[in-house]
């Protein structure tokens, strides 16, 4: 991949998001108290292959982690990351 890619934390719609011309990709979570679960992650065909999804999870679980959440994933892209012990 040779362009930096820009996530923003959307928090009022539960969700992080990546730009992509007219399309979105996106990783959705619900939070409740001190405990996370990410629940979607999507990217549309025209992001697929460069490290989209990958760099949407990192940052989701980057801010789990500064946030002190707990995190589970009901998403399975999420859930393989974890059992990574990403």
């Amino acid at each position: 991949m040779t362009t930096t890619l820009n996530c923003q934390h959307q928090p009022e719609r539960h969700r992080f998001v990546i730009a992509l011309g007219d399309d979105e990709a996106v990783l959705e979570y619900l939070r409740q108290g001190g405990m996370v679960d990410f629940v979607r992650t999507f990217v549309p065909e025209s992001g697929r292959g460069q490290g989209v999804a990958e760099t949407l999870v990192r940052t989701g679980l980057a801010w789990a982690r500064a946030e002190e959440l707990s995190v589970s994933a009901s998403c399975w892209y999420v859930e393989k990351w974890l059992q990574r012990g990403l």
